[in-house]
């Protein structure tokens, strides 16, 4: 590491230690607002739009409800990545025999395409509906924005990246959030919708639909590996050079202090000086990229060993900012879901062909006219463009992480682009594409959430930031509630109960 560099940050900290609690711990935000725009995708458009305008206000408590689980499922995810220092996917690559790796990166790949899918679709629709693109060409301008997105996206540029996903995901929330303003909703309806009830498969479908759209299972494997490089960025350069996945044997790789997750961590010195709500501020237990010494990198036979170093008290601050972080950016997120469902139920609720996105758009622009029907396409332009990129991300993370095999983001995006296109191409109805992307979605979310809880449920792995058992027993009932779910929607769809 250059000598200058430390030195730079060490005199920069006693200004950023004059700041308020708040502004350091807002100058941590970002992982959650990238990982956020998974939850307001265009599958959510579709899932949303066509549960407002076929039943009203009747699966309101649906989308509060998945809000709720994803606060706490996003927040899991991050803590696991901050805490261990290693990514959901490469916990789960650590301890699995290889053909049960390479089974459960198929599920997940299948997941991540189907997200593309959603994503893409999105987008181009937008681009039809704004400048009369044809769907295909849509799509392939979709992916080369995406592409664009993507060259921003590293280890030494990630604040950038997050400053532009934060951008797009404010002008999804002014897009989707316009139309509220102007439409005349119900509120008493409105209230009645949080009491939980269905009328029949189909709301089961939409529900599933809904629950899919908004706990995402690319989301849940993206936000560990998004919290690890952006507060162990010394570790993250690192652990792109090397593969954690297994016990390291070269004597020559660079040095990793190993610190146990235990509470008898001891903080190195100065470390009751250091700022931890300053991103900036020296860690004085940080790793050294370019140190050279025997290789100390946890495999699976030390499986209490933490890898980046960090001090408790980095780590809790560290937690503290994350929690703030989540509950900000899926707050936003799910206003806006709901938002989208109140004005389909509002203003769409009986109107021919609003079950589709381009009718719904031709409603809004009736009812409400023609400006806030442009403002909703620009939203859905923007949650197309912005969920794609990070959907490639999630990808990459996801095949790095289980078959430990690195494809640089721009060639991912390239594959990833031919079964949108397919789709688009072939003639299949976008939102019902859509709706159904997001049902394989919500049956994917169990294979995410199941390892993500027993990971951070897990006292050896992490030490005194294991979940306690009230958060393990609310954990496990999510699981169980979306499982049955899944469950209910696959025996109506085969019996064809009604």
């Amino acid at each position: 590491m250059p000598k200058n560099v430390l030195g730079e940050r060490a005199a920069s900290a006693p200004l950023a230690a004059a700041r308020p609690r708040w502004w350091q711990s807002l100058a941590l935000f970002g992982p959650a607002f990238v990982a956020s725009i998974a939850y307001v995708d265009p599958g959510n458009v579709a899932a949303n739009l066509t549960s407002g305008a076929q039943y009203g206000y009747l699966l309101v408590w649906v989308l509060v409800l998945a809000n709720g689980m994803a606060v706490l499922i996003q927040y899991q995810s991050a803590k696991l990545g901050i805490v261990t220092g290693r990514t959901l996917p490469e916990h789960v690559g650590s301890r699995a025999r290889p053909w049960t790796r390479r089974a459960y990166w198929l599920q997940a790949e299948l997941v991540a395409a189907a997200t593309d899918i959603a994503e893409v679709i999105g987008g181009a629709l937008a681009l039809n509906l704004l400048f009369g693109l044809p769907l295909v060409l849509g799509g392939l301008v979709v992916g080369l924005v995406s592409m664009g997105l993507l060259l921003v996206q590293s280890a030494r540029r990630q604040r950038s990246f997050e400053f532009v996903i934060m951008a797009f995901l404010a002008v999804i929330a002014v897009g989707f959030l316009a139309g509220v303003f102007v439409s005349q909703v119900d509120w008493l309806a409105a209230a009645d919708g949080l009491v939980p009830r269905f009328e029949g498969t189909p709301t089961v479908l939409l529900a599933a639909s809904m629950l899919g759209a908004t706990v995402m299972p690319h989301a849940i494997y993206l936000h560990s590996a998004l919290a690890r490089d952006r507060h162990h960025a010394a570790f993250a350069a690192h652990a792109e050079k090397t593969d954690f996945t297994r016990p390291a044997t070269d004597a020559a790789a660079p040095q990793v202090k190993a610190v146990h997750a235990g509470p008898a961590v001891a903080a190195g010195p100065g470390a009751a000086g250091q700022d931890a709500g300053n991103p900036d501020s020296p860690d004085p237990d940080a790793v050294d990229p370019d140190a050279t010494g025997p290789a100390r990198i946890p495999g699976p036979e030390h499986p209490r060993a933490r890898t980046h170093g960090a001090s408790p008290d980095r780590l809790r601050a560290l937690l503290r900012a994350t929690r703030a972080d989540v509950v900000v950016a899926l707050v936003l997120a799910g206003a806006v879901n709901i938002a989208m469902l109140l004005l389909a139920a509002s203003s769409l609720r009986g109107v021919d062909g609003t079950d589709t996105i381009p009718g719904a758009y031709a409603a809004i622009q009736s009812a409400l006219g023609p400006v806030i029907a442009t403002i909703f396409a620009v939203g859905l332009l923007a949650s197309g463009l912005a969920s794609t990129s990070v959907g490639a991300y999630a990808g990459s993370v996801i095949m790095k992480g289980l078959l430990r095999i690195r494809v640089p983001l721009l060639a991912r995006r390239i594959v990833t682009l031919i079964p949108a296109l397919a789709v688009l191409a072939a003639g299949i109805d976008p939102t019902w594409a859509l709706v159904l992307s997001q049902v394989l979605l919500s049956v994917g979310i169990p294979f995410a959430l199941i390892p993500l809880i027993r990971l951070t449920g897990d006292r050896a792995l992490m030490g005194e930031y294991a979940d306690r058992m009230p958060v393990r027993i609310l954990a496990w009932t999510v699981v169980a509630l979306i499982v049955a779910l899944n469950g209910v929607l696959i025996v109506l769809a085969i019996g064809g109960a009604g």
